[in-house]
């Protein structure tokens, strides 16, 4: 995989809110792509790119992302930028160690807890 490449009524917008979430910086906008990208020597070789389009979002995502976090107070800082930054969604998932977010254009995420192996 190259990039990641999400659609966005407004790319700047959406780019805005995950280089937030990430910690990462806009490193290319351009009228047909915003692009995100991680911070040099971060382990990170995938850009994200925001491409408009016309239609807006409906309904749920095929996939999403899982945002992993060392620590539970990596996990809260990270939940609490995302709703600094606009992400309305909480739908309360209950006992789990994740919390699952949208950013401002309905694009579900979660923000996944410390753990001991990866996610499956």
């Amino acid at each position: 995989m190259v990039n990641l490449v999400i659609d966005a009524a407004d790319p700047r917008r959406l780019a805005a809110f995950w280089a937030g979430v990430l910690g990462w910086r806009i490193a290319l906008t351009g009228p047909g792509v915003v692009v995100v990208r991680a911070p040099a020597g971060d382990g990170w070789d995938l850009d994200v790119c925001f491409v408009p389009v016309r239609e807006p979002k409906t309904g749920r995502n095929r996939i999403h992302l899982d945002l992993a976090s060392a620590t539970d107070r990596a996990q809260a800082e990270r939940v609490a930028a995302a709703r600094e930054l606009g992400g309305p969604l909480d739908i309360g998932q209950g006992d789990v160690p994740w919390e699952v977010l949208a950013d401002p254009e309905g694009n579900e995420f979660c923000v996944l807890g410390p753990r001991d192996h990866p996610p499956r």
